[in-house]
């Protein structure tokens, strides 16, 4: 795994970008090293945040105890963020379905595995990791009897309570599509939901009151909106 913590110098003129904090962006040295099979290789600058960041897609996982942004956008799929404080560094899945048979990522059974066995070669300690759990939406009209959300949920859940990782917060179910976005350094997940495929869902919304709320956490700081 790279590292992007080496004392990093503003670059003017013609150089690399150079994000907030004079931290010099690493994208090209990124997307040039090897990966390992399931490991998430989609690098970009994201100007938002100025962070180098990764975008997980369904199937993969991305593990880093540096400066660099984990990033995932999902709908029935599960994404579990997990986070070692003591060893500083975390990392985000992002699978489809809870099992499956063919050894692949997609599948929430080896997705979590894949995961965890990662974080510990780096240095994590089951018995220091929290988790912060997101997705699971109910976000197509008329696959809604499928639950694949609600299964997926269930799983990763369950997943986590047999394993002990303590879930300290999670955005999950209802019908919106997240946005994920997970600094594995400090353990801080952001989450913004999108626009769903529910327009007979808004007036339900409108009674219940504001649909974006946060959810609280214990330790490990909160998620929060963005």
């Amino acid at each position: 795994m790279s590292s992007l913590s080496s004392p990093l110098k503003p670059v003017t003129g013609g150089g690399p970008k150079v994000l907030a904090g004079g931290r010099v962006s690493r994208v090209d040295e990124l997307r040039a090293q090897p990966r390992k099979p399931g490991e998430a290789s989609f690098f970009y600058a994201d100007h938002h945040f100025q962070y180098d960041a990764v975008k997980v897609l369904p199937g993969e996982y991305f593990v880093a105890n540096d400066d660099v942004l984990i990033m995932t956008v999902l709908g029935s799929c599960i994404a579990a963020c997990i986070w070692d404080g003591k060893a500083r560094l975390g990392g985000m899945n992002h699978f489809m379905l809870p099992e499956g048979d063919d050894g692949s990522g997609r599948y929430g059974s080896y997705a979590m595995e894949l995961l965890l066995n990662e974080m510990m070669k780096m240095g994590a300690r089951r018995e220091t990791m929290q988790a912060k759990v997101f997705g699971g939406g109910a976000v197509m009209a008329g696959f809604t009897t499928m639950n694949v959300g609600e299964r997926n949920t269930k799983f990763v859940l369950d997943y986590l309570a047999t394993e002990r990782i303590p879930v300290v917060s999670q955005d999950v179910l209802d019908i919106h599509p997240r946005k994920v976005c997970f600094f594995p350094v400090t353990g801080k997940a952001l989450v913004k939901r999108l626009a769903h495929a529910h327009p007979e869902a808004l007036v339900v919304e409108e009674r219940k009151g504001n649909a974006a709320t946060v959810a609280k956490s214990t330790a490990g700081g909160s998620v929060d909106l963005f």
